[in-house]
């Protein structure tokens, strides 16, 4: 499957035109189309222009009105899948400037409700502190594009005040590799883990940790956040691939709660991430 922009961009202008196409064929109006599907009419003309994403349940709603063969139907169910599936590089934010990511995330993260963080190999950027957060935003091998990180750093601290919102409610899932990768001084790691503990204690922040010698079965293979059910996002070394498709939604949502379960959590998690910090501290003096 092909997920290059221009493929993207091309599979969504086929949906639509094929929407568009199979609506026009059968007769019926925009407005009945609508109807039978129960949504809005603005909502049909939006998504067979092109200016709206439909879902693949809103795919699958206007097939059904249509009474599209079954494998016609098929066909465009799949395009649908994959429209709904977007990617951009690493290399690519780093030309407009992280920064902008960074207030991406911010407005993402403001406008939803409930976050899950699965963080199998690094703390998520809401939780970092300062040296922390400068180490894992400079470059670090080559071909890592140049970017302002002086500027990237500030955006991501300006992002944790919405931690301060207790309309929203985060989840921080981590492994232990996650805690101890040491990225940075073992002063700054001892910070990290301390700070981390902290967070723990606030009252719409849910932190647990996977600790080492679990019986787990299941392979941690990738961060990725879910934001409610709508959307989820998946870091790859490259770059970042971003879900649609309520089936790929409930997937993560499932592997979230299945890991959170064998998860160290509330005083424990914080009981284990200040013994953390305590043995970093000890490695510096």
């Amino acid at each position: 499957m092909s997920i290059e922009p221009e493929s993207q961009s091309r599979e969504r202008k086929d949906l639509a035109e094929a929407l568009r196409g199979l609506r026009r064929a059968s007769g019926l109006s925009g407005e009945r189309l609508a109807l039978r599907c129960n949504m809005s009419q603005t909502k049909i003309s939006r998504i067979e222009t092109g200016r709206a994403l439909p879902s693949v349940i809103d795919v699958a709603r206007i097939l059904k009105a249509l009474e599209v063969p079954d494998e016609v139907a098929d066909e465009l169910l799949n395009l649908a899948r994959r429209a709904n599936v977007d990617y951009a590089s690493w290399r690519a934010y780093a030309r407009i400037g992280l920064h902008h990511k960074q207030a991406e995330l911010k407005a993402l993260e403001g406008s939803s409700r409930v976050t899950r963080h699965f963080l199998p190999a690094i703390p998520t950027g809401l939780l970092h502190v300062r040296e922390y957060a400068v180490e894992t935003l400079s470059p670090t091998v080559a071909g890592d594009p140049t970017r302002d990180v002086a500027r990237a750093v500030q955006a991501r601290m300006d992002r944790q005040a919405v931690l301060d919102d207790t309309s929203h409610a985060f989840w921080f899932l981590m492994t232990e590799q996650a805690v101890r990768w040491q990225r940075v001084s073992t002063e700054a790691m001892a910070a990290q883990c301390a700070h981390m503990a902290e967070v723990n204690r606030r009252p719409n922040i849910q932190l647990g940790i996977v600790p080492h010698g679990v019986h787990v079965p299941g392979t941690p293979m990738n961060i990725f956040v879910v934001y409610d059910d709508r959307l989820v996002t998946v870091e790859l070394f490259s770059g970042e691939v971003v879900l649609r498709d309520p089936k790929d939604i409930s997937q993560h949502l499932s592997l979230f709660d299945f890991f959170w379960s064998h998860a160290l959590t509330g005083d424990s998690a914080s009981a284990f991430l200040e013994d953390a910090a305590g043995e970093f501290r000890r490695q510096r003096d």
